[in-house]
């Protein structure tokens, strides 16, 4: 009686091998490890074949971030001294104000207003100032404005000698310029859609108050929030 096979007599082999046919011996054994394939794919050489899509790719995320979350603004001038000075760069928050309309406060930027003809773009125009922004380099202060909302919609504000008044009660506001502002401005109540920004430095400040008068909310950019340049003076900007 034939003696039956037992799986302890059994030989495993993990690779792969193929019986001769009928017309000769078959292909050498396949090696499914890969261990004999040449690796071409690392060392210098490779990893500066992928550099340049490396590049790519970081920029192209660098725009998308940058036209959907968060952007750099360069400070032009000296209107919201002594918050942020000439020089400075922040980043503003562009998400924010999807989740809830600005607050008194807030410190936010926002395209020209009412932009005239000679305030439009070309397409050329648009793609720079797009790039130029991202990188915080930007110094047109005729395109984009950072100012600090004092009056929202529907809310009266007045002025007398440097102390503003919002529905009749006195807005304390720690942040000003030391320098004395004793200038005034009628009462004006903000239309729906509308903000009243001002300047820190009143005394040097293109504000609602003048030139831009209210601000439309769909002109809004964002929210400052954090100082990034120069490093020393590096913060978070209060009530972020």
């Amino acid at each position: 009686m034939a003696r039956g096979s037992r799986a302890g007599d059994e030989t495993r082999s993990d690779t792969l091998t193929v019986s001769p046919g009928p017309d000769g011996p078959s292909e050498p054994p396949v090696d499914w490890t890969g261990r004999d394939k040449p690796d071409k794919d690392k060392g210098p050489l490779g990893f500066l074949r992928e550099l340049p899509i490396l590049i790519v790719v970081a920029f192209v995320l660098a725009l998308l971030i940058k036209t959907f979350l968060v952007q750099a603004f360069y400070i032009p001038s000296e209107s919201m001294v002594p918050t942020l000075a000439v020089g400075d760069r922040v980043l503003v928050n562009k998400v924010v104000y999807h989740l809830h309309p600005p607050r008194r406060g807030d410190i936010l930027v926002f395209a020209e207003p009412h932009p005239g003809p000679e305030d439009e773009r070309s397409a050329w125009e648009s793609f720079t100032h797009w790039l130029t922004d991202g990188l915080g380099v930007t110094q047109d202060p005729t395109k984009d404005y950072i100012k600090r909302v004092v009056a929202l919609p529907g809310e009266t504000i007045e002025v007398r000698e440097g102390q503003v008044y919002v529905d009749g009660r006195p807005l304390n506001e720690p942040y000003l310029s030391p320098i004395e502002d004793v200038s005034s401005f009628p009462p004006h109540t903000i239309p729906e859609g509308m903000l009243f920004v001002m300047g820190d430095n009143r005394t040097n400040s293109q504000d609602s108050r003048s030139l831009l008068g209210d601000i439309p909310l769909d002109k809004v950019v964002g929210k400052a929030f954090v100082v990034i340049w120069p490093p020393s003076d590096l913060r978070w900007l209060p009530g972020t």
